[in-house]
């Protein structure tokens, strides 16, 4: 079976290829293939991956010479339940491009270049952390259904390949719809989904430690409500990865 796998890709590219001609998708100017999410060079130059100095606990980047270990005074305000948030890449005017297109027009093609940005920061990370397995946020059932996917565990799946972590979607479920989050300030982002959140009945956690996985990063709120889900059912350790970190 794992043999036919890469005739299928290969077929599946090809398909694509013939749907949408080989030009970047957000430019037009240059070319860009099915491999590369469809994404020029160019575009791919204006990408910034994180790198330190930034917030030991919710990963927000700071400019500047900082050598010692730090958290955020936005961190020390809040009620963070997990241990530490980490995104690949901050979240500009492409990448939010990307990801509301992705997201909320199904443009599916994106998904290997968001995919390849979250491998390339997390995998090395994560291949020193022992993590148990990958959880990715969940969507309410009706949001779902309108959307048709859950681009969260479409991500979680590819890292999941990568670093060869299992990903359970099985654990943690959506149980009340809420509002839009990019809506909301940080108060209200917390106060709506704080209740938002529940383990799948029958199911519970005996010490693993959990990668919860996102597509974007902003206040925590989202991730610090699942993370507290998680360690009141048995959670030795929650960690948060996203694709962008907003700023």
């Amino acid at each position: 079976m794992n043999s036919l796998l890469p005739s299928v890709k290969r077929w599946l590219d090809t398909g694509l290829g013939f749907l949408y001609p080989e030009v970047c998708q957000l430019c037009h100017d240059e070319r860009a293939t099915v491999a590369e999410g469809f994404v020029c060079p160019s575009c791919w130059q204006k990408v910034r991956f994180i790198k330190r100095p930034f917030c030991e606990r919710c990963g927000l980047p700071y400019e500047g010479d900082i050598t010692t270990a730090f958290e955020c005074n936005n961190c020390r305000e809040m009620d963070l339940r997990f241990r530490a948030a980490r995104s690949a890449v901050t979240a500009n005017e492409l990448m939010l491009e990307v990801i509301h297109r992705y997201k909320y027009q199904r443009a599916l093609w994106f998904e290997p270049f968001l995919a390849d940005l979250l491998i390339r920061a997390a995998a090395p990370v994560l291949a020193e952390e022992r993590c148990d397995m990958i959880v990715p946020v969940p969507l309410h059932a009706a949001k779902r259904r309108e959307r048709e996917f859950n681009q969260a565990e479409r991500l979680a799946k590819r890292l999941g390949r990568a670093t060869r972590i299992p990903v359970n979607m099985n654990l943690l479920r959506r149980v009340q719809p809420t509002q839009t989050q990019t809506l909301l300030n940080r108060q209200a982002r917390a106060q709506n989904v704080q209740r938002a959140f529940a383990l799948v009945p029958g199911r519970k956690l005996k010490g693993e430690r959990v990668v919860l996985l996102d597509d974007v990063f902003t206040t925590g709120a989202t991730t610090s409500a699942c993370a507290k889900v998680l360690l009141s059912a048995g959670a030795g350790d929650v960690c948060v990865w996203t694709v962008a970190r907003g700023l």
